[in-house]
């Protein structure tokens, strides 16, 4: 990440800071889901609504079993914790007399396949009392943050905190036997240190994990420093999640776009003009003016904002230390956001792309309207470089944010 633990008062972080709430695309909240995934995947290509394929047809059966075999499900063995002869002796107890929990499931595909439609499906249908579906940017930011809490409160009561990782697992599982994740990727040390032990932590106290992404396990963190340490957490995961690859085939995303008017190309003096108008519309009456927000007891200093809707330019928002903290505090504050000059990024802009692309998840997953002027289309702004594969996942979802069935979606603050 490129923010840096946040000094600020001692307090426990609240149970779910960082989660985002779910809401299906417009055209799927009509869809029963009483049976299932499967009925109701089939239900929309009996509609028209989507096109057959093959891939996305087994994943949705796999869905359905992985449906089945949660209805009702409780983690036999609680939350793990105990170290003590009587609560090893219940574990082993537990786990001699009953079967573990089922393996969860990680799609992997390019963009547009319809991962995150399929898991949508499962999760509104999955009978778990306790469940929960969130970017996994999030996740990792809010366990972070509940680590740096814990430590912080430890030290106001004058005592060490050994271990966070057990007492982390045990409210995460508190939370959820069913966590699905949207867009798994590793990018960062700080998240690879952790994540072995987090989810096998996870994955004893019954967890079960449903993920989505772009990079098959055995790539997650290629190439970067520290990865031999990190190999070991894909061997959990590959143990405890069934890989399913919807490989490549038509980018669901990209046919829906319609002609809108909230991309504006070249970067010039009419763009500008298009973006000033957009912004005094959207601010309406409201007088804009710089605002700031707390970000986790750090402050974020917002250029500009009016009634609901901020502005900032490119270099202000991916050329300066800014990390998944502050794009998502941006997401669940602001319904638009208007960004200014986005220019062509050359392979030596690779932090910047990372950043954008960053930014555009947060933007996407809590359905904020973005109006933005560019060097370029989407598809043409980071060719080459590193992450530049990564970087059409973003270009796919800006064209999608073009879209009428986009813009008409509501907020997810």
């Amino acid at each position: 990440m490129d923010a840096s633990p946040p000094p600020g008062p001692a307090r426990p972080l609240p149970a779910r800071q960082a989660a985002s709430p779910v809401a299906l695309p417009t055209p799927l909240e009509r869809i029963d889901l009483n049976g299932g995934p499967l009925p109701a995947y089939r239900a929309e290509i009996a509609s028209g609504a989507l096109a057959t394929d093959p891939a996305q047809a087994a994943a949705a059966e796999r869905l359905q079993s992985l449906w089945a075999a949660l209805r009702a499900y409780e983690p036999r063995t609680g939350n793990g914790s105990g170290r003590g002869l009587l609560a090893r002796l219940r574990r082993r107890l537990a786990d001699e007399s009953a079967p573990g929990g089922p393996n969860g499931l990680y799609l992997v595909g390019e963009v547009g396949r319809g991962k995150s439609m399929l898991m949508d499906l499962f999760f509104a249908s999955a009978q778990v009392a306790r469940k929960r579906r969130i970017h996994f940017h999030a996740f990792m930011q809010e366990s972070h943050g509940r680590i740096f809490a814990m430590r912080q409160e430890m030290a106001r009561l004058g005592r060490q905190l050994d271990d966070p990782i057990p007492p982390l697992a045990d409210v995460v599982a508190a939370e959820a036997a069913l966590l699905c994740f949207d867009e798994f990727q590793v990018n960062d040390i700080a998240d690879a240190l952790i994540l072995g032990r987090l989810f096998q932590a996870l994955f004893d106290r019954g967890v079960v994990v449903v993920a989505t992404s772009n990079t098959p396990p055995d790539a997650l963190f290629a190439g970067q420093p520290g990865r031999d340490a990190f190999l070991p957490f894909i061997e959990v995961l590959k143990a405890n999640l069934d890989v399913l690859d919807l490989g490549h085939g038509r980018d669901f995303r990209r046919a829906r776009v319609l002609a809108g008017g909230v991309w504006f190309a070249p970067a010039d003096a009419r763009a500008r003009a298009a973006l000033d108008r957009a912004f005094a519309d959207l601010a309406g009456s409201v007088a804009p003016q710089p605002m700031t927000l707390a970000v986790m007891g750090r402050a974020l200093a917002v250029p500009l904002a009016a009634a609901e809707v901020a502005r900032f330019d490119f270099r202000t928002l991916c050329a300066t230390a800014m990390g998944p903290g502050d794009y998502l505090a941006l997401a669940t504050h602001f319904q638009a956001l208007v960004l200014d000059a986005i220019p062509l990024l050359s392979p030596d802009s690779h932090d910047e792309a990372r950043r954008f692309i960053t930014l555009i998840d947060a933007l996407y997953d809590h359905r904020v309207k973005l109006i933005a002027s560019a060097a370029a289309q989407p598809d043409a702004l980071y060719p080459h470089g590193e992450g530049s594969v990564a970087f059409r996942r973003a270009a796919s979802r800006l064209e999608e944010m073009r879209s009428h069935e986009y813009l008409a979606l509501p907020h997810l603050s």
